[in-house]
């Protein structure tokens, strides 16, 4: 498993345990091709926190957005 940058970790530092187990695997799935960032929405349904790899946002940065 790939360590998670700098930028990544910063980004999750605040974050609650839920919100984390959300968003990391995709965290890790970025920073194991190292070619995209990563979006993470909210959306007001059961789900919650949505994140997916992004082929607009360069490496190592991440943009929450809203669903």
């Amino acid at each position: 498993m790939s360590e998670l940058p700098a930028s990544y970790k910063e980004f999750l530092a605040d974050k609650s345990e839920r919100f984390i187990l959300a968003v990391k695997p995709v965290l890790q799935q970025s920073a194991a091709d190292r070619s995209h960032g990563v979006r993470v929405t909210y959306n007001a349904g059961p789900t919650g926190h949505q994140a997916h790899v992004d082929n607009s946002i360069p490496f190592g940065v991440v943009v929450e957005d809203i669903d």
